[in-house]
């Protein structure tokens, strides 16, 4: 399983970061682009996508690994 991605916002655009990087993966200007683009590497790397708000704060996550107990999202 590989590294958490967070979509956060950075300088008034949003950014994707995996889990304990100090570097952002890419930058975007709408946070659309960016989790779009996040959900990608986790999907490729069996991992979580943290979606985060405008104040920083965790407002959805989803998960693309192998969870022994799956998450019943009716969302998407």
């Amino acid at each position: 399983m590989g590294k958490n991605q967070h979509i956060t916002p950075k300088d008034g655009k949003w950014q994707v970061i995996g889990a304990g990087n100090s570097k952002a993966t890419k930058i975007f200007n709408t946070q659309k682009e960016a989790i779009d683009y996040g959900k990608n590497i986790a999907i490729n790397q069996q991992s979580e996508l943290v979606i985060h708000n405008k104040q920083g704060r965790i407002r959805d996550k989803d998960s693309y690994g192998n969870d022994d107990f799956p998450p019943k999202d009716t969302k998407y």
